[in-house]
């Protein structure tokens, strides 16, 4: 007698259920992954513009570069092309206040992987917020 070769259609059918059910667990996890990369390299970024923006300070005793609001262009900033199509940056200086400050806001692209994960902000203080939550 010849023994037969190969795999029967239950063998098969069991390892795509393995595949499918293994998939099914590591794909949520890498999109989590990739949020979380994502919002550690526009924090990192704030803190950046945040750094400039203090030694804007010193030299001009003042965060106020243009009435009010500063533009990163104006820092000579510039977010990676990463960051940049997964957040909008904002510096927002108040034009009359008894002391300066600024406030860095990160706003989500509704189009791209972080469109639920809520805005970070970064303030003179360094308090910072994400979303409701007080803090990064």
């Amino acid at each position: 007698m010849k023994q037969a070769k190969g795999f029967t259609l239950i063998e098969l059918m069991i390892v795509v259920t393995v595949i499918g059910i293994l998939a099914a667990v590591a794909l949520p996890q890498y999109r989590q992954y990739v949020v979380r990369g994502n919002r550690a390299a526009a924090q990192a970024f704030m803190l950046d513009v945040a750094n400039r923006e203090k030694q804007y300070l010193l030299d001009a005793r003042s965060y106020a570069i243009d009435g009010g609001t500063t533009a990163l262009a104006q820092l000579s900033m510039a977010p990676s092309a990463n960051v940049q199509k997964n957040y909008t940056f904002t510096v927002t200086v108040p034009v009359v206040t008894t002391a300066p400050t600024f406030t860095i806001t990160a706003a989500p692209v509704a189009t791209s992987a972080q469109a639920g994960d809520g805005n970070l902000t970064l303030d003179d203080t360094g308090a910072k917020g994400w979303g409701s939550a007080i803090s990064w």
